[in-house]
């Protein structure tokens, strides 16, 4: 199978995340102890061994090749746009959390909510 490397690298751990291999980064150490995995036809247990383009993965008991290749440019301008995306719903978040524990401690220090103003009165 190909594997679209959209960075510089990827880790070994997050390439077996990413492609559902495992469950979670903690269960990486159980798998590369229990299994053989092939960096460019030599066997490797770093978790953290950076894999970059033309990489070649192989899980010989799972049966799979993986090699890491470019993505096309309509793909790089895709992921790029996704990306944007993504950190323009993180910054959202992140301010609706923020006013969210603003409200929470002024609710703190009154005991209460603060009154609500409907206009004309």
């Amino acid at each position: 199978m190909e594997y679209k490397l959209f960075e510089d690298f990827i880790t070994l751990q997050a390439l077996l995340k990413d492609l559902r291999i495992i469950q979670s980064g903690g269960a990486v150490k159980a798998f590369l102890s229990e299994n053989t995995v092939l960096f460019n036809g030599q066997d490797e247990k770093r978790r953290g061994k950076k894999l970059r383009l033309g990489d070649q993965i192989e899980l010989p008991k799972q049966d799979i090749s993986i090699i890491l290749v470019a993505p096309s440019s309509d793909e790089l301008k895709l992921h790029v746009q996704e990306e944007v995306e993504k950190k323009r719903v993180t910054a959202m978040v992140k301010k609706l959390s923020q006013n969210n524990k603003k409200e929470k401690q002024a609710k703190g220090r009154t005991g209460k909510r603060p009154p609500v103003k409907f206009p004309g009165t």
